[in-house]
């Protein structure tokens, strides 16, 4: 196979038993010396990856509709980002931006800062991963304001890291054995759609809205004084939640909030930022203007780049506050220039096509099919809720973590998400023709599954 024949299949292309025989070796291995923290849907072993399709070891081809987990925005190995990649190790690799000085760090915050979701100057903190960029977030928020408390929302995911974990309200297994959390930390509900909350009806806004408003008619007024609150952290886009849309009337709720009271807004833009949504920021969807805003995955297309930028004034730490020794390293830096490169250029603009065309393709499921609850998102951040009972909403967890495994098993990778919704996330340079592909072959497995529950 030639280096460049990944980049012209349109779909998948499986050619052995899954898994194969090479992969069956490593997943021993892995067995053998890994850790078994790690989350595995199926026994899927990459080897290499072009645009939306990533080849296994035994040859297998599949379309990603997965992303590295809304990581590679720019497909895999975009040209451009490995030139740039190649290009600057060749360079300089690491010297340290806490304790000499990058050009690239200047250029790379000139650039975000022109993009970035709230009005400047601005500052920006680089870190490795999302989750470094949420503690970053978490103590500047403290720092800033000499408040302790923070705000964040059940069905939040943040992060793995102390810190970020405090605050991540998913699933119990991640913070099962893990206590005691960080101190100071309070979650309210999230409007989330399993009470029904769907769409823009004003039965749903109203739901919304009293999410939003329970923070201050209720918490401030019991348990929590708002004058000792330095932030709430929020998911637009509730992306391991089951990418649940956060209303724009609860957006600008907590907006009102904040500013009444003195509390930051921090928005974390890890999943849903960087074009996926069909804008560079989820927030941008609302109208409202975050304080602080966190990024990682998609902005550098797979190396390991986090992102805190606040407004200039609230970054007021002084030297030794914070710090990290590989944070806005030189080669992250250069394939986050070279992503926005390609996402200014096309990747958000498609983002937005393509998520549109994917939405109508699949708007109809909820009436069609008998395991679909609800379908929602914004770009090419979409869900799909697996249910057993639509009028009791039950959950489908089982059913939907079975869909997954046959989508594999027709090569396309895809991945769950919440309790019971599937994501939608393939690269956001993805084609029609491939989104076609991929639905289709969604749509049989829900028929499968459906069909195999019934019998």
């Amino acid at each position: 196979m030639t280096t460049d024949t990944l980049t012209h299949v349109a779909g998948p292309n499986i050619r052995t038993a899954l898994p194969g025989p090479n992969a069956r070796r490593i997943l021993e291995g892995d067995e053998r010396y890994v850790s078994p923290s790690y989350t595995r849907s199926y026994p899927m072993v990459a080897k290499r990856g072009r645009g939306v399709i990533v080849e296994d070891v035994d040859g297998n081809e599949f379309l990603d509709f997965s992303a590295g987990i809304a990581v590679t925005s720019t497909g895999h190995c975009h040209p451009e980002v490995v030139a740039a990649i190649q290009k600057q190790a060749a360079e300089l690799i690491h010297m340290s931006g806490t304790d000499f000085y990058y050009e690239s760090m200047v250029t790379l915050g000139e650039r975000l800062s022109k993009v970035a979701p709230m009005k400047g100057p601005h500052k920006v903190y680089y870190g490795n991963s999302g989750a470094e960029a949420i503690e970053a977030a978490l103590k500047l928020a403290r720092y800033h304001t000499k408040r302790q408390n923070i705000i964040a929302f059940y069905g939040a995911f943040h992060g793995r890291t102390m810190g970020a974990l405090s605050l991540t309200a998913s699933k119990p297994q991640q913070k099962r054995r893990f206590a005691p959390m960080v101190p100071g930390v309070t979650h309210v509900r999230y409007p989330d759609v399993y009470r029904g909350c769907v769409g823009g009806s004003q039965e749903a806004e109203a739901f919304a809205l009293g999410c939003a408003r329970f923070i201050e008619e209720k918490l401030f007024k019991t348990t929590l004084p708002p004058e000792e609150v330095a932030a709430i952290f929020v998911e637009p886009i509730q992306g391991e939640g089951g990418y649940v849309v956060a209303p724009t009337v609860f957006m600008q709720e907590l907006r009102r909030i904040c500013d009444r009271h003195g509390i930051l807004l921090v928005a974390d833009e890890v999943q849903s930022g960087a074009g996926r949504t069909g804008k560079w920021w989820a927030i941008q969807h609302t109208g409202v203007e975050p304080d602080i805003f966190c990024s990682a995955k998609g902005i550098a297309s797979g190396m390991p780049l986090g992102i805190m930028m606040s407004k200039a004034e609230i970054m007021d730490w002084v030297p030794g506050s914070h710090a990290s020794t590989f944070g806005g390293n030189p080669v992250s830096i250069a394939a986050a220039l070279a992503t926005m490169d390609v996402l200014e250029r096309e990747g958000v603009k498609n983002a937005e096509v393509v998520g549109k065309h994917i939405m109508q393709r699949i708007a109809d499921w909820p009436q069609r099919l008998n395991l679909v609850g609800d379908v929602r998102g914004r770009g090419l951040m979409i869900g799909v809720e697996i249910v057993t009972d639509k009028k009791a909403k039950t959950q489908g967890a089982a059913e939907r973590d079975h869909i997954v495994e046959l989508a594999f098993e027709r090569g396309v990778l895809f991945l769950g998400c919440g309790p019971n919704s599937i994501r939608i996330a393939p690269p956001l340079i993805v084609t029609r023709e491939q989104a076609d592909i991929a639905m289709d072959v969604l749509e049989e497995c829900i028929a499968v599954a459906g069909k195999e529950r019934r019998s």
